[in-house]
């Protein structure tokens, strides 16, 4: 197996108290039928769509689904809006996704019902500071994952995401590729472990996966013998020793369906608990235990920013154009070249082909 070097890099402070503050009051049942009903009205009159990540809260999921949009992660959320005839798209998500919905359809309108939604993966790479860590690691191949800005993502020589990071550091191992990695250091020691590429990583976390704690989950799992644990490769490699299977959200989702078992245990954002409970109401789905008290991010399992979404920032974003995300006009060719590399990739695997000459070095074979 190739070694793993492991980089200390200096990262902003990351707190989460601002998101927390921002996070909107829930609405009475009568304004929210009143919001989704206005919404829906004002997507039509404005040939708009409505994105929405696993991740917010349950009312954006439905109202996208109902409305003809899409709930999924971060990439295909982008794809779907990309290939949609609407001229606007509402991302309901963090900042880097809205990003990279607009590097997809840079001639669409996208707008975000709140701009200050971030994410601690992206946050913790700024721009300037990965340049300067590319710069001592010349003859690596730049791999990065898609929570992370425009600005990262062009400095790029491949954009995957937890669904096929395995696959494609695994095809570039095997033509020879050694590897920079950023910026989630669990999902990077993950795949290191899974395909031994030689790898360089980026030492940052989410505040969400991070808290996620091994001797709470032993505890859990001793409650209910007879559960699955499900993980996203974000959680440390502890959390990660425990599961039946680590993927993606879409992964966790198809892996609640198709396991033959009642009880779950799940370790990454709660607010995939909506979909896996819509889906299995037969079926028992726990959250993974997190540090609770002794946290050093106070992140309840639910990333602060993903709760800055909601329905009156919708209406908003909608009855004013405001909320517009916008990329330098010189980064959307550069960012999106490692983008559409890995969804060609992605696209040769499923249709069983090899990926030959998308990966240099591996040749047809």
């Amino acid at each position: 197996m190739e070694h793993v070097i492991e980089v200390e890099v200096e990262q902003p402070a990351c707190t989460t108290r601002h998101a927390w503050a921002r996070v909107p009051d829930e609405p009475s049942p009568a304004e929210r039928q009143a919001l989704k009903a206005r919404i829906a009205e004002l997507l039509r009159a404005r040939d708009a769509v409505l994105v929405a990540h696993y991740y917010v809260h349950p009312d954006l999921q439905d109202l996208a689904e109902a409305t003809g949009g899409l709930v999924s992660d971060s990439l295909e959320m982008a794809r779907f809006g990309r290939d949609h005839p609407a001229r606007t798209l509402v991302v309901a998500g963090v900042r880097f996704m809205g990003e990279t919905a607009k590097i997809l359809s840079p001639d669409k309108t996208v707008l975000m019902p709140d701009l200050d939604a971030t994410c601690s993966l992206d946050i913790g790479c700024p721009p300037d500071d990965f340049a300067a860590f590319r710069a001592e690691h010349p003859d690596r191949t730049v791999v990065v994952y898609a929570n992370t800005s425009a600005a990262v993502k062009a400095q790029a020589d491949w954009v995957v995401t937890s669904s096929c990071a395995l696959d494609i550091v695994g095809a570039l191992r095997d033509a020879g590729h050694r590897i920079l990695w950023a910026p989630d250091k669990h999902l990077g020691g993950y795949i290191q472990r899974e395909t031994g590429a030689d790898m360089v990583l980026w030492r940052g976390s989410c505040v969400v996966h991070d808290e996620f704690k091994a001797f709470e989950l032993e505890a859990l799992r001793r409650e209910y013998p007879e559960a699955k644990v499900l993980v996203h490769p974000e959680s440390p490699a502890a959390v990660v020793a425990q599961a039946d299977v680590v993927g993606s959200t879409s992964q966790i989702l198809q892996a609640a369906a198709n396991l033959p078992a009642r009880v779950f245990i799940v370790a990454t954002d709660s607010g995939l608990m909506h979909q896996l409970r819509q889906r299995h109401p037969d079926k028992l789905f726990l959250e993974a235990p997190t540090a609770g008290n002794g946290a050093t991010c106070k992140s309840c399992a639910h990333c602060p920013w993903m709760a800055m979404n909601g329905l009156r920032g919708v209406l908003e974003v909608l009855e004013t154009g405001l909320n517009e995300i916008h990329v330098a006009p010189e980064l959307i060719p550069r960012a999106r070249l490692p983008i559409e590399r890995m969804l060609a990739f992605t696209a040769a695997r499923k249709r069983g082909e090899p990926p030959g000459a998308l990966v240099p070095g591996l040749g047809a074979v």
